[in-house]
């Protein structure tokens, strides 16, 4: 815990802090005594999970409201935490869009790739810059087992993972030297806000909980972590299955909760 905190300490920033894995990542990481910088656009829940984490840690937080889908949400951004040494970056915020993206608004698909490629990379720009000048720090991205395979109705979402797992292995190989660790989290399908709005099989799912603490504890050691032996398989089959094959695979999964949607 002492030395997590030193290498990637003192604050933490997270985006997507309000649920899911973003919420997770923030109660794990003020268990293992980091500052937290928590992001979201919806002030009362984080409003709310910095209240229960201040009573539980002796640490400090801040909140952050910000749209990150927007074009200018970088200047307030960085205002707010010019104070702060931001010692690991997690870019988890992100959305989905099912259905045919001819059916969906180019607008929303717009808005998916700005908060799930735009923001990231602009962060990890940001904030890797002063990480590799202190010569310390990590970036954890949000990516899926999605990130492997094109998949039907989900294919903008499928494919902004592919970006945010390929940035965060070219960006990890390019920061080794600079002892910056990069990490791109892989999870199947996970019980949060994100399953409940694409009407996933619950059965399907897995619990935040161990998906956080695989990622912390793959953090410095891999450029790629995928919790649960089922979605290591099922990447590996996507390295050695044709990538039609996997297209189809992945259709099967994906196409009733399409129709769920509809």
């Amino acid at each position: 815990m002492i030395e997590f905190k030193q290498k990637y300490g003192p604050w933490a920033l997270i985006t997507g802090a309000s649920s899911g894995i973003g919420m997770e990542f923030a109660r794990q990481l003020a268990e293992r005594g980091l500052n937290l910088a928590l992001v979201a656009r919806r002030e009362d829940k984080l409003k709310s999970l910095a209240t229960e984490l201040a009573d539980k840690f002796t640490i400090e937080i801040k909140v952050i409201i910000a749209d990150l889908s927007r074009d200018d949400f970088l200047p307030n951004l960085k205002n707010a935490v010019s104070s702060l040494e931001i010692g690991l970056l997690v870019n988890n915020a992100g959305q989905v869009n099912t259905g045919a993206i001819v059916d969906n608004t180019l607008e929303e698909e717009l808005k998916l790739l700005n908060l799930n490629c735009r923001a990231p990379l602009i962060l990890a720009h940001e904030f890797g810059k002063q990480m590799r000048d202190r010569k310390c720090g990590g970036i954890i991205f949000l990516g899926s087992v999605l990130s492997f395979a094109s998949v039907p109705y989900w294919a903008n979402y499928a494919a902004s993972k592919a970006y945010d797992l390929a940035l965060a292995e070219g960006l990890g190989a390019e920061m080794k030297e600079h002892h910056v660790d990069v990490l791109a989290l892989c999870p199947g399908f996970t019980r949060t806000e994100f399953a409940e709005f694409a009407k996933l099989n619950d059965l399907m799912a897995t619990d935040v909980q161990p998906v956080v603490k695989h990622a912390l504890n793959k953090l410095g050691k891999s450029r790629i972590a995928i919790p649960g032996f089922i979605n290591k398989l099922n990447g590996l089959s996507t390295r050695l299955l044709p990538r039609f094959h996997n297209t189809l695979i992945f259709s099967a999964v994906v196409r009733p909760t399409q129709r769920l949607n509809q």
